[in-house]
């Protein structure tokens, strides 16, 4: 996928600034229809505000205020001399020593519920980290967080895909930088797991992503246009959003959680947290305008991000086999086709069969042309969100597809095959 950490080209793709601040790119909603490209960093600009007027001195008083002027003159000045009389003795020496009162205590430190934004931030920042990439064509940045206390951090991968030979280096909220290997990545689920040479290290909690529901409230931490430690709030938009990035075999399918907390170039890798601090989501993709009408701002409301359970069944294979393993359910789809549900390519496109001879679409009856209507009940109306759907499965699961061929409809289980990323 490519995202937020490599420069824009233009394609759809997901969140980290290039150079610095670091790459970004942008990712858009799983509609083949909806046009996505790349935007400029919004920096901002100091304005600065009207000078106060001055108002123009009277050059003289009317009679009528003179008398009581001279009056509160010589009030101020008879309190004076009492003031001073009682201070001074006879001999010219203090009668009193008045010495300045000490300074009234320092307030209180204000106790923050844990639950609220500061709090939460108070407890996350500390594991969240900036993910720096320099290679021969240039450099990039990104943000991840502690995964484990010796030495594992996640991050997406399109921010660590630029590394190649160059250096990788990871900078802690404490200003330690510390060089990092990448150790695992998959661009078909945006992930990648970096290791660096410390323990004792704090880990971010991963929540149940599942358990999380539209209107709960987030924050997003990160480095966007990176700006380190950087805390953003909001809700949980919408769940199960099928977002694709990337193109060819660097495409990333996400069934992504939505977000209306500002994620910006730089965001990516870093965590979206739920109010007990715990991670729900990794942020990895923002939204564009149509006709890049966006090129000149961020955030526009539209974040995603990967979800929890994801990440983590991703991170473990990560860190013990290097990659990741997706499942399939063999059969390539039409893109082409525009009626109801989805459907299997009639002809064996480009030499590679439509359905995969004895894949688990083979073993379930589904055969070329067939008509996919829904998976476990839920109606499907394009070839992403089947693709998303099943992605966001493990190998080994089973699901139930409603196919049509010709005018007969039924119901066939499948049980989805694992493939292993390159």
């Amino acid at each position: 996928m490519r995202g937020v950490p490599e420069p824009p080209d233009g394609g759809a793709r997901p969140t980290a600034p290039v150079a610095a601040p670091g790459p970004h790119d942008r990712a858009h909603p799983a509609d083949p229809a909806a046009p996505a490209g790349s935007a400029a960093p919004p920096w901002p600009v100091a304005a600065s505000g009207p000078v106060p007027r001055r108002r123009p001195r009277r050059r003289a008083l009317s009679v009528a205020w003179v008398v009581p002027l001279i009056l509160l003159a010589l009030v101020a000045g008879f309190l004076g001399g009492a003031v001073g009389a009682r201070t001074w003795g006879d001999d010219g020496r203090p009668a009193t020593a008045d010495l300045p009162s000490a300074p009234p205590p320092a307030a209180a430190p204000v106790q923050r519920d844990a639950s609220s934004v500061a709090g939460i931030a108070a407890g996350v920042l500390p594991s969240v980290v900036s993910i720096e990439v320099e290679n021969a064509e240039g450099a990039g940045s990104g943000s991840g967080f502690v995964l484990r206390e010796d030495g594992y951090v996640l991050t997406n991968n399109h921010v660590v895909a630029g590394a190649g030979d160059g250096r990788l280096v990871v900078v802690f909220a404490d200003g330690t930088q510390l060089d990092g290997t990448v150790v695992g990545a998959t661009s078909e689920y945006d992930l990648a797991v970096v290791k660096v040479d410390a323990t004792g290290l704090t880990p971010l909690p991963l929540g149940d992503s599942d358990a999380v529901v539209v209107g709960d409230p987030v924050v997003a931490v990160g480095a966007p246009l990176g700006l380190v430690g950087t805390v953003t709030t909001g809700i949980v938009s919408a769940r199960n959003r099928p977002v694709v990035a990337g193109e060819g075999n660097d495409q990333t399918f996400i069934n992504a959680l939505q977000t209306d907390a500002a994620i910006n170039p730089g965001n990516s890798g870093g965590p979206l947290v739920d109010a007990s601090g715990q991670v729900v989501g990794i942020n990895s993709a923002i939204a564009q305008l149509p006709g890049g009408l966006g090129a000149a701002g961020g955030s526009i409301g539209l974040g995603f991000a990967i979800p929890s359970n994801q990440a983590r069944r991703t991170a473990e294979q990560l860190i013990t086999t290097g990659r990741a393993t997706y499942p399939v359910i063999g059969v390539l789809l039409d893109p082409e086709y525009t009626g109801e549900g989805v459907r299997v390519f009639e002809e064996d496109p480009d030499g590679r069969p439509a359905v995969t001879p004895d894949g688990p679409a083979d073993r379930a009856g589904v055969r070329r042309g067939d008509v996919i209507l829904s998976v476990d009940g839920r109606p499907v109306t394009a070839s992403e969100e089947l693709i998303v759907d099943i992605r966001a499965r493990e190998p080994g699961e089973t699901v139930e597809l409603r196919v049509r061929t010709g005018e007969r409809e039924r119901a066939v289980r499948v049980r989805l095959d694992g493939l292993t990323s390159d």
